[in-house]
């Protein structure tokens, strides 16, 4: 596909018209206009980012799962009987804003583009996602992450204490032996099953925000459609732009919500209504 040439890369209704196309055709495709040159997993975390573009996506995602997608959820969750878990008033904004976008999308999408993945990042960051924000967490991560992008640019053969070498090793096997040619060309095959399955497992991690009581399971699905669609974005978005775009719009969008109702708070002292 070739994109007409604009400031900052391609416009937001030709990306509009690329999430769709990738919907019906998920593949690792080729990353989106004006990206700059350099090392692939640097780039992959910390390519400059078009925070216009990233806003205008979580604008998007805001209208239509306020207009649409959201009021599905609520009816269903009426009809099933499931009530939110979450207490309006005591939102762990930190939780929601820093800590679960980074190890959501190192859990769902991160292997999206680095499958060799499966067998380290995204054991760690289940561990860390399901244990919460602790600080035995949170330094096991940066700690595990700091090992691993070490071992990309070499400086884990030349400047680190012995047990880190030791640990580097032991990534570079995880990741090394099983994702030869062979298996790479099999993983690519499967790539849009993997795509949606994990977007469908994001969307059902969601389901543990409710008291679920007697609800139908074929209702489910429903229930967390605001995001398997918020999903979907995030998938698209890490296979065309990085992990760090993935990670920034999802605490975009995670924090908007978040300060209104600390907005409303403030400004009431309780939720109006």
């Amino acid at each position: 596909m070739v994109y007409p040439a604009v400031a900052g890369g391609v416009r937001f209704r030709d990306e509009l018209r690329d999430f769709f196309r990738f919907l019906c055709n998920p593949r690792s495709a080729r990353r989106l206009a004006g990206r700059p040159a350099g090392q692939g997993w640097w780039l992959d975390w910390f390519a400059p980012l078009p925070f216009k573009r990233l806003l205008q996506w979580a604008g998007l995602l805001w209208l239509v799962n306020v207009l649409v997608f959201g009021p599905i959820a609520v009816s269903v969750a009426g009809l099933g009987g499931a009530q939110h878990r979450l207490d309006p008033t005591r939102i762990p904004w930190a939780q929601a804003i820093l800590w679960a976008p980074v190890v959501e999308e190192l859990v769902f999408r991160f292997v999206l583009r680095r499958p060799s993945q499966w067998l380290t990042v995204v054991p760690l960051a289940t561990l860390c996602m399901f244990q919460g924000p602790t600080w035995a967490m949170q330094a096991l991560l940066v700690l595990c992450l700091a090992v691993w992008i070490s071992r990309h640019t070499g400086f884990a053969r030349t400047a680190l204490p012995a047990g880190a070498n030791w640990f580097s090793r032991l990534l570079a096997a995880l990741q090394g032996r099983p994702w030869r040619f062979a298996a790479m060309r099999r993983y690519w095959r499967l790539f849009p099953w993997v795509f949606y399955a994990l977007t469908l497992a994001f969307g059902a991690l969601h389901l543990y925000n409710f008291q679920l009581n007697s609800m139908s399971w074929y209702l489910l699905p429903l229930l967390v459609l605001p995001q398997c669609v918020t999903g979907l974005v995030l998938a698209w978005l890490r296979v065309r732009r990085g992990i760090g775009a993935a990670i920034v719009l999802h605490a975009i969008f995670n924090g908007g919500p978040v300060l209104l109702i600390m907005g409303l708070l403030k400004l009431f002292g309780h939720l109006p209504g």
